[in-house]
């Protein structure tokens, strides 16, 4: 087994050297389209021997190895400019060109990640450094893939300090608890419709592996965990992932969800579970909104993936996601959606995360939610999980840890009411106007923590104050 860690720091010393990268994000997107058509290429080469009639999809002049000389698996191969024009003139050119006319869902997957990444590196010498130390690594290995696979995950991490790219990635302690929480079945389809790099999926993916026992079982989950992202970068990372978790061909589909007319999404669309981050904070593109009811539309992404996500899910089905304060309050639509929630599903569970969960990509609070739809919600459980004794926030080298949401684990099994948890009947939310923005009823006054919107206002009545103030100081001087 090659040393991959040292493998990996080799590599980023190269493209650090190299004029065309600049930043995190170019440097991962960068690593990997390469690490795809090498992961890609290595599984083709094992299908092969286990399948006489398989055949890549990729044309032989573009694999990765085929015969010596090829282009990338050759060691002695081209180099400087002759490559760099291969890659940027040749390769790209190709890929996004592959045949897919016959259908074949391997060869879709090689033309989604091609078409909308890109080749930044512009020295062909570096490339063909890179390629070389990529060549110590054969992912037909088991060692030498799972080792990668842990390593992959430290640089899917970085991604949460990159600039915006950090929305796409969920710590894998909320991805781990949740699931672990849902517990997905094998024989149920499982959806996340806004899967970044595909955090859910693999966890999903483990978690299902242990209650694979049979061929069918192993094809019913390649099949049943589905994924929708629809940008470029972390659709190419999340279909790395799934593939270095053993998903030969990875069910992540290269679309916006929220680009398709809802009254689209039919019963045979709806999936048994939902597992999921969606994006929030941001202005929903090309006025989709507009393809959702009236009553409903609004330019939030989270509060549109909310009501998407209640449509999808079949009677009977369960969800566990993220959400952030602002969609737990406010009038008007965001009532409505949280209404059609209340009425339709079992809300049964809130767990209340500290501000800093996500930064520093978020700094606002967020909170995990659990529901199940085919019966409206009586009442629902909060719990408000604290930082570790001592810590003042959560950060890029101190994330949230697993271990520390155990004591939800513990009292998930047998819930009583205490210092972190509380509940609340369906009845006092309706008079709310079905606010769920709800603070621990036994906090002191001086231990109370505000929601942002009561921030907000707090922030705008101390500046009302201030401003009143100061007119007054003006009058009396002059």
């Amino acid at each position: 087994m090659s040393n991959i860690a040292g493998v990996i720091s080799s590599i980023r010393t190269i493209m650090w050297q190299d004029i065309g990268l600049n930043g995190d994000a170019q440097r991962i997107e960068q690593l990997g389209w390469m690490l795809f058509l090498k992961i890609f290429s290595d599984k083709d080469k094992e299908l092969e021997l286990m399948n006489d009639k398989y055949k890549s999809p990729i044309p032989d002049k573009f694999h990765w190895v085929k015969e010596k000389g090829n282009w990338a698996g050759d060691d002695e191969g081209m180099t400087g400019e002759e490559l760099l024009e291969f890659v940027d003139r040749k390769l790209f050119p190709a890929m996004r060109k592959i045949d897919v006319s016959t259908a074949n869902q391997r060869a879709l997957i090689v033309r989604d990640v091609f078409e909308g990444n890109n080749n930044y590196m512009k020295s062909g010498t570096n490339i063909r450094k890179v390629l070389n130390k990529l060549n110590e690594i054969d992912f037909n290995i088991a060692k030498d893939r799972h080792a990668f696979g842990e390593l992959y995950e430290n640089i899917l991490k970085e991604l949460q300090s990159a600039g915006k790219s950090g929305e796409f990635y969920t710590p894998r302690a909320i991805t781990q608890f949740i699931t672990d929480i849902i517990n997905p079945k094998i024989g149920e389809v499982i959806l996340d419709p806004a899967c970044g790099t595909g955090g859910f999926l693999t966890c999903t993916v483990e978690h299902l592996k242990k209650q694979a026992n049979s061929v069918k079982d192993r094809k019913e989950l390649q099949e049943n965990v589905k994924g929708w992202e629809y940008k470029p970068l972390p659709f190419l990372l999340a279909t790395t992932n799934l593939i270095l978790h053993d998903i030969e061909v990875p069910n992540i589909t290269f679309a916006d969800a929220l680009s398709r007319e809802y009254t689209d999404y039919k019963e045979k669309d709806r999936v048994n579970v939902i597992l999921a981050n969606p994006p929030f904070g941001g202005i929903v593109a090309n006025s989709y909104e507009n393809n959702f009811p009236q009553t409903y539309r609004t330019k939030e992404s989270a509060d549109l993936f909310l009501i998407l996500m209640i449509h999808l899910l079949k009677v009977g089905g369960r969800a566990g996601i993220v959400l952030p304060d602002g969609s737990l309050t406010g009038e008007g639509v965001k009532q409505r959606i949280r209404q059609r929630l209340l009425e339709e599903c079992n809300l049964h569970t809130i767990i209340r995360l500290p501000n800093s969960v996500f930064q520093p990509y978020a700094t606002v609070a967020t909170n995990l939610l659990f529901f199940e739809k085919g019966k409206p919600t009586k009442e629902i459980w909060y719990y408000e999980h604290r930082l570790p004794e001592g810590q003042k926030s959560y950060s890029k080298t101190k994330l949230i840890r697993l271990e520390e949401l155990d004591p939800i684990k513990k009292w998930w099994k047998k819930r009583e009411e205490g210092e972190q948890c509380w509940k609340v009947k369906i009845e006092t939310i309706v008079e709310r106007g079905y606010d769920l923005d709800i603070k621990n009823p036994t906090k002191k006054d001086d231990e109370v923590e505000h929601s942002s919107a009561e921030l907000m206002k707090m922030l705008e009545e101390s500046f009302g104050k201030s401003a009143g103030l100061l007119k007054k100081i003006k009058s009396e001087l002059l």
